[in-house]
């Protein structure tokens, strides 16, 4: 004599129901449109089992996990063989959640071809002054202890005032807070904060 199946209610419409997920196996649903239709909010819960996952006739073959999709911002690029300062468009990788507070990684490398870019957080703009949206400066190390190239946009924005010259490319994005949780649009306003800073370096 078999057993009979156990039934739960369906999260969306609570009819009895034998299938769940078979992702978590926690979440149950009398037809895979229900799933379908509850999987954006379920999948934020819905954790895998850690046991081996049996196929079982009354399973519901859960969604794939959604891809992060980039998020693009607006950068200012300094590049060494250039006059001027230009915006590009830098693409990020979302980290987490939004509600973990996790600030997405910015994709620089391709600026960077001859080193891991490091980075200097700018808080402060023109005498001192907090800025209300910090400055994510990427530099390339390398460039800047060998002293050569010399940044051309750099040296065009200090007036070639600075005490040392800045070398190798650089890449700025800037903050969406001081809690610096994301980032937006840098532009041409950014450029007095980041000039006082070129001139101050030593």
């Amino acid at each position: 004599m078999s057993s009979p199946l156990v039934n739960h209610p369906c999260i969306i419409c609570c009819r009895p129901t034998s299938m769940w997920c078979s992702r978590c196996q926690s979440a149950w649903y009398c037809t895979t449109e229900h799933l379908n239709s509850d999987w954006p909010r379920h999948r934020r819960e819905c954790v895998p089992t850690n046991a081996p996952q049996p196929h079982f006739p009354n399973m519901i073959a859960t969604p794939p996990p959604a891809q992060a999709e980039l998020v693009s911002v607006s950068a200012l690029l300094f590049m060494p063989h250039e006059d001027r300062v230009r915006v590009t468009t830098v693409q990020c990788r979302p980290q987490g959640t939004i509600s973990q507070g996790m600030c997405p990684t910015p994709l620089v490398q391709e600026w960077f071809p001859e080193s891991v870019p490091s980075t200097i957080i700018l808080t402060q703009g023109l005498n001192g002054e907090p800025l209300r949206f910090p400055l994510h400066i990427w530099y390339c190390p390398t460039s800047l202890q060998r002293g050569t190239p010399v940044n051309r946009a750099i040296y065009r924005i200090t007036s070639g005032a600075a005490q040392k010259p800045w070398c190798g490319p650089v890449v700025v994005l800037k903050f969406n807070g001081s809690r610096r949780q994301g980032y937006s649009d840098a532009g041409t306003n950014d450029l007095p904060a980041l000039s006082a800073y070129f001139l101050a370096y030593k």
